[in-house]
């Protein structure tokens, strides 16, 4: 870990997706598909070499620990580490281009999942090598979450990070009288140690975080195999669901082979995305010490739960509407209810996995654009500091209960509000702070859609396009039927009646960048457009 530290971290990353393309290399020629896995293999020694040979020339450089460095290195992995990812991917399929290739790989590795291309036309070793992506996305994401986003205090850990001079959290007694400690600046000197340096952080969360994530992965690759998927299928979706990129190398709904067991085996591993405090080094973001006190699961719950009951009055409606409608027995009820729970927790989680009765639920309901409500559960998102995507789940927390307190001083303007000084801190500072969220992410969501409609995309498909790119949930696009663009095309596997493929090249570059602001966040690009944050 010493001589690791010691390289930039871009380089350090550079040489663990290299390492990955052997896997690909290998399934390739086991699958007898020899020039694919050349192509993998010849990169992957080629991109080791260059590695060496830079690491060799910077390894013993001393280098100034700066904070820049971590979100750099963040927008370095989502915006041109793809570049490395998308060459193999690109000399395996000729007529797609690099840019195609850059596009898939910057969705792979954000866990958006959109794709440029038809399941049944890509090779199964490039379905593969995009699932490897997202899967090690998601595991950055995990680790640069307490590694980066946590020492600068954004990324959500804004919410609940008390200011310097004003600690929240209660002190002993004896110390009530002492004087508050103010923290001294972070240039000081006495804060250039090796725990301030962003590779050294990244590296030790990095090995606190992977058992979990890779034992999890494990565990459901194996359980769907005694479900009945398929080996690869069951790989990608155990990699899809973790990392919340719902990427599959097969299209169709979850439980095609695997049934309802298999949609509850990756609902219950999907729980993971709605809290930090699943995941090793989540202690910080636990407001409370009970599991069912969670703020983030009690809101994921209720929304989940109302998104059933919303489903389940629209069908009495549409009863009393036409009364010839569908209205079928129990077991027809149980199971859309449970098809309508399992993609509501799906989107909510960005994975944008669908249930098998999912169009039974369509039908039954009489809901002919459930495509709304989905986005809305998108744009929520997750828990903070997990994979999922979207504005997360604390924030919408923070102001449902400054709402809620609002509410009563309306009532009672003398009221005491209790809950701890935590509950205070999310509904004062907390909910101020997740409101700025709000309006930079409809700045960013109509900035985009702007961008979009320049070109001759119709304001319904480029407000979805956005909508899945800024909340990374690309299988939103295919949920909602959009007019297809047949301007351009990804090569003979392309597929671009799913809204993707046919897009204009600069369409696709501005997506592309939703989709790194989507999972960077806005508050650390602007962190890094700041003059202050680049004096030295």
């Amino acid at each position: 870990m010493g001589l690791l530290s010691r390289l930039p971290m871009p380089l350090t990353l550079t040489v663990f997706a290299a390492l990955a393309m052997l896997i690909p290399a290998a399934h390739a020629s086991e699958q007898d598909q020899h020039a694919i896995a050349r192509n993998f293999f010849y990169c992957a020694v080629l991109v080791l070499i260059l590695c060496v040979l830079i690491g060799l020339a910077l390894g013993l450089r001393p280098r100034r620990n700066h904070p820049r460095e971590a979100l750099l290195t963040m927008v370095a992995v989502f915006g041109l580490l793809p570049v490395v990812l998308a060459i193999p991917f690109a000399q395996s399929l000729p007529d797609t281009g690099l840019f195609n290739a850059w596009w898939e790989m910057v969705s792979s590795v954000t866990t958006t999942g959109a794709s440029l291309y038809a399941a049944d036309l890509l090779p199964a070793s490039l379905h593969l090598w995009r699932g490897i992506v997202g899967w090690l996305g998601g595991f950055f994401i995990l680790v640069a979450a307490t590694a980066i986003l946590a020492p600068l205090r954004i990324g959500g850990f804004e919410l609940i990070s008390a200011p310097q001079d004003r600690p929240d959290l209660p002190r002993d007694v004896a110390g009530l009288t002492d004087p508050v400690d103010r923290l001294t600046h972070l240039s000081a000197p006495e804060f250039h140690t090796r725990f301030s340096d962003p590779s050294w952080r990244l590296l030790r969360a990095g090995a606190v975080v992977a058992p979990a994530y890779a034992g999890l992965t494990l565990a459901l690759w194996v359980l769907l195999l005694m479900l009945g998927d398929p080996g690869l299928v069951a790989l990608m979706r155990a990699m899809g669901t973790l990392s919340t990129s719902g990427i599959s190398p097969v299209g169709g709904p979850l439980g095609a082979a695997s049934g309802l067991p298999g949609e509850a085996a990756v609902m219950l591993f999907l729980l993971p995305a709605l809290s930090r405090r699943f995941w090793p080094g989540g202690a910080e973001l636990q407001v409370t010490q009970r599991l069912r006190d969670d703020p983030e699961l009690r809101m994921a719950t209720g929304l989940v739960a109302l998104v059933v009951l919303v489903l389940f009055a629209r069908h009495f409606i549409w009863i009393i509407e036409a009364p010839d409608a569908v209205t079928g027995g129990l077991s027809d009820t149980l199971s859309v209810i449970w098809a309508a729970a399992f993609n509501a927790l799906s989107y909510l989680t960005t994975t944008g996995w669908g249930a098998l009765e999912w169009h039974g639920v369509r039908i039954w309901s009489g809901l002919e654009a459930p495509g709304l409500m989905l986005a809305g559960l998108a744009m929520m998102g997750g828990g903070v500091a997990t994979t999922a995507g979207g504005v997360k789940l604390m924030r919408v927390y923070a102001l449902a209960r400054h709402g809620e307190r609002e509410m009563n001083r309306i009532i009672h303007p003398s009221a005491v509000s209790g809950g701890g000084p935590m509950a205070r801190r999310l509904r004062r500072e907390g909910a101020f702070l997740a409101f700025i969220f709000f309006m930079l992410f409809a700045l960013s969501l109509a900035g985009t859609m702007l961008l979009i409609s320049l070109q001759r995309v119709g304001i319904e498909s480029a407000t979805v396009l956005s909508v899945a790119a800024l909340t990374n949930t690309g299988q939103l696009a295919s949920a909602i039927a959009l007019t297809p663009v047949f301007e351009t095309s990804a090569g003979i596997a392309s597929a671009p009646w799913e809204g993707w493929s046919g897009l204009p090249r600069a369409s696709k570059t501005v997506l592309a960048l939703a989709m790194i602001l989507g999972r960077v966040e806005t508050l650390a690009i602007l962190a890094l457009m700041s003059p202050d944050f680049w004096r030295r």
